[in-house]
């Protein structure tokens, strides 16, 4: 998870390194723990965050970033966030929780739909009715099913024999950072698969490749490195029968599998 608050007093959660605070580049390091960043109005605001979110995750997984002063908050924000910031936060996978002012926006994985609504209400119950509340949460079996309906059977393709991205391939995937996005910055496996085809060991060299690719086109754009991990599948997994090019073709593919 990383917390980040900004200039205008406002609260980012992401949860298991979903997103990278401005001004910081991506870290491995920091993969799974709550960064926290940002401005608050004093060090007592400061010192309330960092104490509730150590009481919440334990002290080891919170990176302090926060800095202090310049800004207005709304009266007893600080009341607010701590109380806020309760233990039904831990059950939200790759989220984020985004509080500016008094506009607060939760999104993220849970486990199912009683979840997804009892998180929102937890945090309503904490604050006053001047704050509003976006749950843009998202059941994690319908994450899967949105990075499956986004592909629709089509192939992310690659120049013949090689591990570069076609433009039609690049297209696809930018679609696909659409939804990667959307969902909170999931963390996600990406697997490379071949048809039968040629040798095997260079069937696996040559999947790992193509997955390697896939994953630098998508840190290149935003997607936090520590959030993908690519896998060569070789020819092992096939969808179709290897004997016609139609069932070589859908062989040679590309997945996005959700990790809890």
């Amino acid at each position: 998870m990383k917390l980040r608050i900004l200039a205008a007093v406002s609260l980012l959660c992401c949860l298991h390194a979903a997103a990278t605070p401005v001004g910081h580049e991506p870290s491995d390091a920091s993969a799974g723990k709550v960064v926290v960043s940002g401005t608050v109005p004093d060090e007592a605001s400061r010192a309330a965050v960092l104490g509730r979110l150590r009481e919440v995750y334990g002290a080891e997984n919170i990176v302090d970033r926060l800095e202090v002063g310049g800004v207005m908050p709304p009266p007893n924000w600080t009341e607010y966030m701590t109380k806020m910031l309760g233990s039904g936060l831990k059950q939200v996978k790759n989220g984020q929780l985004n509080v500016n002012g008094t506009q607060v926006a939760i999104r993220g994985n849970v486990s199912n739909e009683a979840v997804r609504q009892q998180v929102a209400s937890d945090m309503a119950t904490a604050l006053n009715p001047t704050y509003s509340i976006n749950n843009a949460l998202v059941v994690a079996v319908g994450a899967q099913n949105r990075l499956d309906d986004t592909l629709s059977n089509r192939t992310i393709e690659f120049e013949i024999g090689l591990s570069t991205l076609t433009p039609k391939g690049r297209a696809i995937l930018d679609e696909m950072l659409v939804v990667i996005k959307e969902l909170g910055m999931p963390r996600l496996q990406i697997i490379g698969h071949t048809d039968s085809s040629g040798n095997h060991l260079a069937n696996v060299g040559l999947s790992l490749a193509r997955a390697g690719s896939v994953r630098d086109y998508l840190i290149k754009r935003g997607v936090p490195p520590g959030t993908l991990n690519a896998v060569g599948a070789g020819s092992d997994h096939p969808v179709a029968r290897n004997n016609t090019e139609e069932g070589r073709a859908k062989n040679r593919r590309i997945e996005f599998r959700m990790v809890n």
